[in-house]
């Protein structure tokens, strides 16, 4: 018995110690195998920034072909489209034509770039030829792929092309008036330049009377000649407009023209108080009635009896004064100040009465054509009937003369009209009292039912200045 417990202890050793070596043995194998994997993982991911460095000189060596291609890729297109010369102001017109309009609710149609539009490109021109637009090119492209050589203008940029001219003062307001509606509902951003075509052709200056308007609504401002060779120049963003005032709704047109009307008062240093109260010693309205006359075409026949009638009718007319004015001997804000205290403005038609608009809200036109224009002018003798709609005034209507050599060409429109265009407007007595007598008397009743029920005018609020 004594002798079995002792073989049971020898056991109970020798187990004991075999469990130790394999405990021993166990931990030694984990602890190699731990070195071992940590050993790989380090060898891994020196190997994966190894493969990385790699890995992205490859993916800029591609990035840079792949930038070099598009930079090559970038096709530029002639700003005027002669195929399109039929329909030159229509759709997407002969400028810029690939591309299409954007278009918002009672707004000009306008191009914006970059945007989702032009998939996030920019617009860039290469354009410096003022004689032929099919010389002068656009294209679009990503500002990491601009064309070789080209010339990044930071900045906003204000891009018009025009059918018509930026001298004339009816045509270049028409031009330049949906930029400052742009201004104005866009937190009154103004742009760093300004880039001018006519039928693609570039422009380098407008008529002194618009860039006075643009220096009242923008302060300094530059035109820009792409003066640095010849591109092509690229735009950080631009807003390109070719519609004139395009689809622009009445009431965004009046919103515009009270502020141009604003600016220029304000420019000018005209700071006027509510006019539809003014009224004279004996406590009548006053009624300030201008006759604004023009030079050469379209001039009346017989100044000094046009005046005689205007002034006779005047003074039968309760309150009404009486000034004539020869439009061109009057600077911008001679203009401005004129027609900022006028209530009835009398003139043959002509771009001087493009100054109608420096007028309150409400107060009327009255204009005269020579022989011809009615018959053969077309749309072109209602501009400044619209233009009184569009800036609050009253049209009262338009007198054409019908005394005159005829046409030699009769079934001719075009030829009529060139031979009528520069015509002088005569003088019929009795209609000229009549009608100015009759604009008298509703101009007078305006003013009496003002003076009563008192109506706050737009031109006067607070926010038509805003910008």
């Amino acid at each position: 018995m004594e002798g079995k417990l002792k073989v049971d202890a020898n056991y109970r050793k020798i187990y004991s110690r075999l469990l130790k070596c394999v405990i021993c043995i166990s931990t030694l194998l984990l602890l190699l195998i731990l070195f071992r994997n940590q050993n790989l993982t380090s060898i891994s991911l020196i190997s994966r920034k190894n493969g990385s460095g790699a890995s992205h000189s490859d993916q800029s060596s591609v990035i840079e072909t792949m930038a070099a291609k598009l930079r090559e890729s970038v096709t530029f297109l002639p700003l005027k489209d002669l195929r399109f010369s039929e329909t030159a102001m229509i759709g997407n017109t002969w400028f810029m034509s690939s591309l299409n309009d954007s278009y918002e609710m009672n707004e000009a149609e306008y191009l914006y770039f970059p945007s989702e539009v032009s998939k996030g490109r920019l617009l860039c021109i290469r354009g410096r030829d003022m004689s032929d637009g099919t010389k002068n090119f656009y294209a679009l492209a990503w500002r990491e792929s601009l064309p070789n050589n080209a010339t990044l203008l930071s900045g906003l940029t204000y891009v018009s092309n025009t059918y018509y001219n930026y001298l004339n003062l009816w045509h270049g307001l028409c031009a330049m008036t949906p930029f400052v509606r742009w201004t104005m509902k866009n937190k009154c951003i103004k742009p760093d330049r300004w880039v001018l075509f006519h039928w693609g052709e570039l422009e380098i200056r407008t008529g002194s009377w618009i860039q006075q308007l643009m220096l009242a609504n923008y302060g300094e401002f530059k035109f820009e000649g792409f003066d640095k060779g010849d591109g092509p120049y690229c735009f950080e963003k631009a807003v390109v407009m070719r519609h004139d005032l395009g689809s622009m709704g009445l009431d965004n047109k009046l919103k515009v023209y009270d502020m141009m009307r604003c600016k220029a008062r304000e420019f000018c240093n005209l700071f006027v108080p509510e006019r539809s109260m003014e009224v004279d010693e004996r406590g009548l309205p006053v009624i300030r009635l201008t006759l604004l006359m023009r030079r050469g075409s379209r001039s009346f026949k017989n100044a000094t009896l046009v005046t005689d009638i205007f002034s006779r009718e005047c003074d039968r007319a309760e309150g009404c004064v009486l000034k004539v004015f020869q439009s061109e001997d009057l600077s911008f804000c001679d203009q401005v100040k004129v027609m900022t205290y006028t209530d009835v403005v009398a003139s043959p038609h002509g771009a001087q009465l493009t100054n109608m608009f420096f007028m309150d809200r409400g107060s009327s036109v009255m204009e005269f054509f020579p022989k011809g224009w009615l018959e053969h002018a077309g749309v072109g003798q209602y501009a400044h009937h619209w233009m009184a709609n569009q800036s609050g005034m009253k049209h009262q209507g338009a007198w054409c003369d019908s005394t005159g050599e005829d046409c030699p060409t009769p079934k001719d429109d075009r030829k009529c009209f060139l031979f009528h265009k520069d015509g002088k407007v005569g003088v019929n007595e009795t209609y000229f009292a009549e009608w100015i007598r009759k604009v008298l008397h509703e101009v007078r009743v305006s003013k009496l039912e003002a003076t009563k029920t008192p109506i706050a005018k737009e031109q006067l609020s607070n926010n038509v200045c805003a910008c």
